[in-house]
């Protein structure tokens, strides 16, 4: 027994009336889009996920920055009169 019940057979024979229908320069042509495509969107992934490490590595740089730049003062609190 194959995948959900078709047999290895079952399975052949719909693979060839697939390429009677369509022809395997058109099935060529499908699978390599669609591997393309994939290809495009992996390197796209990497392109984020680098992005997004840049994004947080100059984030850290610039709380360091902050860090160093802090300037000691007094803080003054201005006090209110309330009426009881």
């Amino acid at each position: 027994m194959g995948i959900g019940g078709i047999s290895i057979w079952e399975l052949l024979i719909i693979l060839v009336i697939v390429i009677l229908l369509f022809g395997t320069k058109k099935l060529t042509n499908i699978g390599s889009d669609l591997g393309s495509a994939i290809k495009n969107f992996r390197s796209s992934m990497r392109e984020g996920e680098q992005a997004a490490e840049q994004a947080e590595k100059s984030a850290i740089a610039a709380d360091d920055k902050m860090k160093e730049e802090v300037i000691e003062g007094q803080v003054m609190r201005k006090e209110t009169k309330s009426q009881i």
